[in-house]
């Protein structure tokens, strides 16, 4: 397969491109994401490439984005939309939860709503506590609605491209901290990654560390950090959050018989919880030798001190002190 290195941000412009030329029936809206090119410059020249029906600049409203594509993808179009940040999908949660990801199941399958979400989560860009937030748990919670988070340029085009491709709603997180990341990404307009499927980052035989986002990159630095102690750990990126594929994070606890699950978004409610309690309740419950644990970001807003905000999450100390913790040292 023929692979190029590009940014995190042009795997997600080359996914959004590709998908259109190949479908005129999809059409992407957000705000300032024509001429502009997008609050981070995701779509830079998509305007001049597919014109002004397609890539649409909206009023700054995001319950205005939302309702405007459900009723699209509701008739025929297949939206993809940007959200400036991701914290103002709070604003468009009605559309979203309450219309969107309800209609298909309340016309008894004949409607189909497939819209995509594009999500810029995460802290550590100093833009404090209303843009920084990762609400993906919040979003977890609504049936009818599928939850992506990819974490690296390969699999953000290839989960992308399933999510655009996928008739019901989906919300696309993309951490901030990732757009400039460069890596292999293959150029084969019909690469996928398939929702639903979970990836091993990380080969381990000792504790299972089940991570997302950047939180997966810390992950990685400390399993390397330990293994120079003797101590074997595998990682294991979700990449679907909902639904998720926890038959491959229950297999491999079974395995390491110890689990950690690491994300930026506060403790308290967090997906962490969820993780935690079906290890806890499958089969894997009778391999464990310790407890499984959560580490999340602290239950606070994210305050705009880069110090401060350095501190609200899990650093590469502290997921090292949680593997010493779960393997008892």
């Amino acid at each position: 397969m023929e692979m190029k290195e590009m940014t995190y941000k042009d795997a997600i412009k080359l996914a959004m491109s590709e998908e259109m030329r190949k479908d005129e029936n999809i059409i992407f809206i957000g705000e300032d994401i024509g001429l502009y090119g997008g609050a981070f410059g995701v779509s830079v020249g998509m305007f001049e490439e597919f014109g002004e029906e397609r890539v649409r600049d909206t009023p700054i409203s995001e319950a205005v984005i939302a309702g405007a594509a459900a009723g699209a993808a509701a008739t025929g179009l297949r939206p993809i939309c940007e959200m400036m940040f991701g914290d103002f999908i709070t604003i468009a949660m009605d559309n979203l939860v309450n219309q969107a990801a309800k209609m298909r199941y309340m016309f008894g399958g004949k409607a189909k709503v497939p819209m995509t979400m594009r999500l810029p989560f995460g802290s550590g860009t100093g833009a404090a506590a209303q843009h920084t937030q990762s609400l993906e748990a919040w979003l977890c919670h609504v049936p009818g609605l599928k939850v992506v988070s990819a974490s690296t340029p390969a699999e953000a085009k290839g989960l992308l491209k399933a999510a655009i491709r996928d008739d019901n709603p989906v919300c696309f997180i993309e951490h901030k901290l990732l757009y400039k990341m460069k890596g292999e990404v293959p150029v084969d307009d019909e690469y996928i990654v398939p929702l639903g499927v979970s990836d091993v980052k990380r080969e381990g035989t000792d504790v299972t560390i089940v991570s997302y986002g950047t939180m997966l990159y810390r992950v990685l630095e400390a399993a390397e950090a330990v293994a120079k102690e003797g101590i074997s750990v595998e990682v294991i990126d979700p990449r679907t959050l909902y639904p998720m594929d926890t038959a491959t994070i229950i297999e491999s606890v079974k395995k390491t018989g110890r689990a950690i699950v690491v994300h930026e978004a506060c403790k308290t409610g967090g997906l962490g919880g969820e993780i935690a309690a079906a290890i806890s309740e499958s089969e894997a419950f009778d391999f464990l030798d310790a407890p499984v644990l959560r580490l999340g970001g602290l239950d606070t807003p994210i305050p705009y001190n880069r110090n401060l905000e350095a501190a609200a999450i899990p650093t590469v100390d502290k997921i090292k002190d949680a593997i010493y913790k779960v393997m008892n040292r």
